[in-house]
């Protein structure tokens, strides 16, 4: 499990950095100010919770069935997070309305809320120091 979650935070790192510097030098001329302001909110938290991952991966300080949990509802809370800013950000590029699944990005940060809180307990269940 180890492997795949490591292997997943370097993908959503990676992403996260070609989708910033689209963000940056790619769509300047296609989208407003605040679109890029929003599209570059989804990066971030892309890019945070990829290093939450890395560092979950590497870690022994969390039993095995809280780390599933964790990169469950990470995964889970980026692609309703940060995936619906994305495409809220660049609605007026495709012919689909992201408009229309909009509610969907709060649940994907109660999603990354529910992963960080479930790390926590995990930590504190933890009987090493």
């Amino acid at each position: 499990m180890n492997k795949t979650i490591l292997i997943v935070a370097t993908i959503f790192g990676i992403l996260a950095i070609i989708l910033g510097a689209f963000a940056a030098h790619g769509l300047e001329e296609l989208i407003d100010e605040d679109a890029i302001k929003s599209f570059e909110t989804g990066v971030r938290y892309q890019m945070y919770h990829a290093f939450l991952l890395l560092i979950l991966g590497a870690t022994n300080m969390v039993s095995p069935k809280a780390k599933k949990q964790v990169f469950f509802f990470v995964i889970l809370g980026l692609i309703c997070f940060s995936g619906s800013i994305y495409g809220l950000a660049t609605n007026d590029l495709t012919t689909f309305d992201f408009k229309k699944i909009a509610l969907i990005t709060p649940f994907g940060g109660v999603f990354l809320i529910i992963a960080w809180v479930t790390l926590l307990i995990g930590i504190i269940r933890n009987k090493a120091d």
